[in-house]
């Protein structure tokens, strides 16, 4: 079965899942040839491995608490807080507290 992305228009809810969140799984909510957006959930203690995109990203906190580690640089995102970062920026996320995102990836593929 294929993946439901928003359609152009679609309303898309990213509201706290608040006690759904532990049972709730990562999706991809948007997904073209230049732009990706997903619900990436992370739970206390889980580790998002230190990697790097193309393309620029913003990482939005949109409930609990993560830690976002760069090279040189830890900082602390709480709900309502975000990130952003360039291109080929290395990064990685880890829970302080189980928790959702909201990662938006822009790519100029051409």
């Amino acid at each position: 079965m294929a993946l439901h992305h928003a359609a152009s228009g679609e309303i898309v809810n990213i509201r706290p899942l608040g006690k759904e969140l532990q049972q709730s799984i990562s999706v991809t909510l948007v997904k073209t040839d230049q732009l990706q957006v997903f619900r990436y959930i992370l739970l206390k203690g889980e580790e998002f491995a230190e990697h790097k995109v193309r393309g620029e990203i913003t990482i939005q906190c949109l409930e609990g608490v993560v830690e976002h580690i760069s090279p040189g640089r830890k900082q602390v995102l709480h709900a309502g807080e975000f990130v952003y970062l360039a291109g080929d920026d290395l990064h990685a996320l880890k829970g302080i507290e189980d928790a959702s995102v909201l990662v938006t990836i822009v790519s100029n593929r051409n």
